[in-house]
């Protein structure tokens, strides 16, 4: 029979009357709550005690000052994330429209860190942002980070600025038709209606040049490539382009979008993203790549041996830094170098490889574990040891057609909240109990058996 774990630091809900709601009352021990909870690359969660031992070994487990509520991968359903906000116990909903809330006294004492892909895959990309845009006015203290959805967007649309280039010249495409609901969105609210709206727009042949690659691009890029990507990774590339070279297209069609009013909205796009008076210009302007706060790594995705080097060598601040150089002026270097692999990484063999050598590099600066999103569960979050490091993995699949998918109903709401006082809470609609994980408990127990 599983544990019961009572916790005083259960979150108190405030307005769930305007959200679709189902979040857990009680506790249960994180390590005992069922199969989905905790896995390893190694055996059964036995390695989540060895993981800490060896952490430990290095530098001694540090909390954050504050509590910190890390809400992963809201996918464009404003609806999903609000109610993860209220799930948090930071923030009361107070009406019916979207964006009716104000911060508690518990949301005002922490930290909200949303860990990347707001956009994409959901009902409404527009509303999404304004409601992360209502957070942040609010007055409270948040992370935004940098999801590999969102970094699409940003180079897609860098591109449109730049001379073409076989490095960076299918930036745009590479979106495929996942950017086309954006697209819509932006016709719809902003150029719908407006006599001047493709005033200035080309013929359609022009518009689809300025958004594709060139035809030349196939034997350019892998020449260009060929001294930081290995043959088989041109050749995935390429191939991926020439699919969306007719699915975009399709995809624009069947939207309602002829290839004038995609590229109009593109170039709206760029102006409301890129440009300093746009309305979501804060968006990528206030990203950043990772956090760390106390022993606890916050990412969109996971890191890789290189990652380590490099802020073993020189420190979080200079991750961040480097990637807003690359993002400004080396898209291609970005993208398809070891940045990138922080926001896309699954630690599968055609991603950059980790190993107990980074992972030893990590502990040595003190972290011990890392809290990221990108890899949607489906009964909450869960514990994952990969080479010697915690991962405490928060995407519980929020959107709603993410989990319709999936088999669920509804929008998800969810939130992995990290403790002062030494506790973990993984909160979420798709499983009954508040998983809850206090590392210094399970080194008692290992003290106590060794003695």
């Amino acid at each position: 029979m599983p544990k019961k774990l009572h916790s005083k630091y259960l979150p108190r809900y405030h307005g769930e009357k305007w959200i679709r709601s189902g979040l857990p009352r009680k506790g249960r021990a994180w390590l005992e709550s069922n199969g989905k909870s905790v896995t390893t690359d190694e055996s059964d969660h036995v390695s989540v005690a060895r993981a800490l031992q060896d952490a430990t070994r290095h530098a001694p487990w540090e909390w954050p000052k504050y509590p910190i509520y890390f809400l992963a991968d809201p996918h464009a359903d404003a609806e999903a994330f609000v109610a993860s906000l209220v799930a948090s116990g930071g923030v009361k909903k107070t009406g019916k429209r979207p964006n009716d809330f104000r911060l508690t006294s518990a949301g005002k004492q922490g930290r909200f860190i949303i860990g990347g892909d707001c956009l994409d895959k959901g009902p409404d990309n527009l509303a999404l942002l304004r409601s992360v845009r209502a957070l942040m006015d609010t007055g409270a203290r948040v992370t935004l980070l940098a999801g590999n959805h969102d970094l699409r967007l940003l180079l897609g649309l860098r591109a449109l600025d730049l001379k073409r280039d076989p490095r960076t010249e299918h930036f745009f495409l590479r979106m495929g038709p996942k950017v086309v609901p954006l697209l819509k969105e932006v016709w719809k609210h902003y150029l719908k209606g407006d006599p001047k709206a493709l005033a200035y727009i080309p013929d359609e042949q022009r518009c689809r040049r300025r958004l594709y690659p060139s035809k030349r691009w196939f034997k350019e890029f892998p020449r260009v490539a060929q001294w930081m990507l290995a043959d088989e990774a041109v050749e995935r590339e390429t191939k991926k382009i020439r699919h969306k070279f007719d699915l975009f297209d399709k995809r624009c069609a069947e939207a309602g979008l002829s290839m004038r009013m995609a590229y109009a909205s593109a170039l709206k796009c760029r102006d409301l993203f890129l440009r300093p008076r746009g309305e979501f210009g804060w968006f990528f302007d206030s990203m950043e790549l990772a956090r760390r706060d106390g022993s606890f790594l916050f990412i969109h995705a996971g890191f890789d041996d290189r990652i380590a080097a490099m802020v073993s060598e020189n420190g979080f601040g200079y991750l961040n830094g480097l990637y807003r150089h690359q993002v400004h002026n080396d898209l291609f270097e970005f993208y398809y170098g070891p940045v990138a692999n922080t926001v896309r990484t699954k630690y599968r063999k055609v991603d950059m490889p980790l190993s107990h050598h980074g992972v030893k590099k990590m502990h040595r600066l003190g972290v011990h574990a890392v809290v990221h999103g990108h890899r949607n569960l489906v009964g909450g979050q869960r514990i994952m040891v990969r080479h010697g490091m915690l991962h405490i993995e928060s995407d519980i699949t929020m959107d709603r057609n993410s989990r319709r998918a999936e088999g669920l109903d509804g929008y998800g709401a969810g939130v992995t909240i990290i403790r002062p006082e030494g506790e973990v809470l993984g909160i979420s609609t798709d499983f009954p109990h508040a998983k809850i994980f206090r590392p210094g408990d399970l080194q008692k127990r290992k003290g106590k058996r060794a003695a």
